[in-house]
């Protein structure tokens, strides 16, 4: 009988412990409410987006470049709307792969990229190739920013 007992109560109590543990909404990140209870907007300085992209088949190919903004979508990139919708869904896209990360000696080709500007409002810098698997999936994941890759010459 104690067995059973502690059978059921040892998962009760480490059930009731982790829910007690649980955060309200604000403790999560969700948008205050001003007293009207409409949620409030970021300001203009942490929404700013506008960006260079420069793109190079090689090393050696002359180079594209297209300006891109967002909030509202806009420059003269290609497409807009899914670059402004790939940055959106990325976490951290402008982060470098670690130098200490082991990656996949995949070679994905000799394009390169750097993409300057604002992001959301802090200062972007950042350099793209297709020289291994970590590199790759970068690119891959900004693939609608750095858009179509001109002819290798």
């Amino acid at each position: 009988m104690r067995y059973r007992m502690l059978f059921f109560t040892v998962p009760g109590l480490a059930v009731a412990v982790s829910l007690t543990a649980c955060g309200s909404e604000q403790a999560k990140g969700a948008p205050s409410k001003t007293p009207s209870g409409a949620v409030a907007s970021p300001s203009p300085a942490q929404s700013v987006t506008d960006l260079t992209v420069n793109v190079q088949a090689s090393a050696t190919s002359p180079a594209k470049t297209w300006t891109l903004t967002c909030d509202p979508a806009g420059g003269d990139h290609p497409n807009p709307a899914a670059a402004c919708a790939a940055l959106a869904k990325a976490p951290r896209p402008f982060t470098p792969v670690p130098k200490d990360q082991q990656c996949t000696m995949i070679y994905g080709g000799p394009e390169q990229a750097t993409v300057t500007g604002t992001w959301k409002g802090k200062p972007v810098n950042a350099k793209f190739n297709r020289k291994n698997g970590c590199e790759l999936a970068r690119w891959t994941a900004l693939d609608p920013v750095l858009g179509k890759l001109p002819p290798v010459r």
